[in-house]
């Protein structure tokens, strides 16, 4: 029971599509009531329509993560609809694959701002409820470049070594107040976005080479994480990063 959901309200931005849609489905498998969000309002309406129908209650919300006074109006919106928020899933990112030569300003900009600037503004405005209600379980996404090198990651990896940063920071500010804040790190993840990037055989072999298992992950790999710190079983954990990669950090 103490890995059970039930009652609880989760927030996932970025909650339409792969990782986050993963993560959805998997706190509304253990009880809880699921808030997604993005900015596409058909991929959401398909999203929510394909969680209702495994029984999982679930609302969806369009919201730009980039803009400040938006997000504070659609949590208030939510807090006004389910009167609580207790999970955070903080997970909406982007990533633009470019050298350090070739990257422009624009292309900097449009994922740290996305990736960081987008955790930031959501993470505060759930934050002050949480403090509020005096409990939650804020979760944010990194990556394992968060923690490693990789060639054309300037930006993406520049933005989740924050993420692992802003997580070691919150939870240090909340940990007093009810308030748990940790990071999930995964690596390369089979999901339908991700598909056609894999489906190249020599990018597909030198990532099973270089990860312990000897594959990549799946959506069922990130459920237990995702559920674990969502829950009363993570209490005593906070201001981690929990790398969900096949051991490719470990090496």
């Amino acid at each position: 029971m103490m890995f059970r959901l039930d009652g609880q309200v989760a927030v996932v931005t970025g909650g339409s599509k792969g990782i986050g849609f993963g993560m959805a489905q998997s706190l509304g498998r253990v009880g809880a009531t699921v808030i997604i969000a993005s900015r596409g309002k058909d991929s959401l309406i398909q999203a929510a329509e394909q969680l209702e129908s495994e029984g999982i209650n679930v609302a969806y919300y369009s919201v730009d993560v980039t803009k400040k006074h938006g997000v504070q109006l659609w949590i208030e919106e939510v807090i006004r609809d389910f009167g609580r928020i207790d999970i955070l899933i903080n997970n909406a990112g982007k990533n633009i694959r470019k050298t350090l030569l070739d990257i422009e300003e624009e292309d900097w900009d449009t994922v740290m701002d996305t990736n960081l600037k987008g955790i930031f503004f959501v993470g505060q405005a759930v934050a002050r409820q949480m403090i509020q209600q005096e409990y939650g379980r804020m979760i944010n996404i990194s990556s394992i470049f968060g923690g490693i090198g990789g060639s054309h990651q300037t930006s993406y990896a520049a933005s989740k070594g924050g993420i692992n940063q802003l997580t070691k920071v919150w939870a240090e500010e909340m940990a007093t107040k009810g308030v748990t804040v940790n990071a999930i790190a995964p690596g390369y993840i089979q999901t339908p976005m991700t598909e056609g990037w894999l489906s190249n055989e020599d990018r597909y072999n030198n990532i099973v080479n270089q990860t312990m298992m000897k594959r990549v992950g799946t959506l069922a790999d990130m459920e237990g994480p995702v559920v674990f710190l969502s829950s009363e079983a993570s209490r005593y954990i906070t201001g981690q990063t929990i790398y969900v990669d096949g051991g490719w950090t470990a090496k």
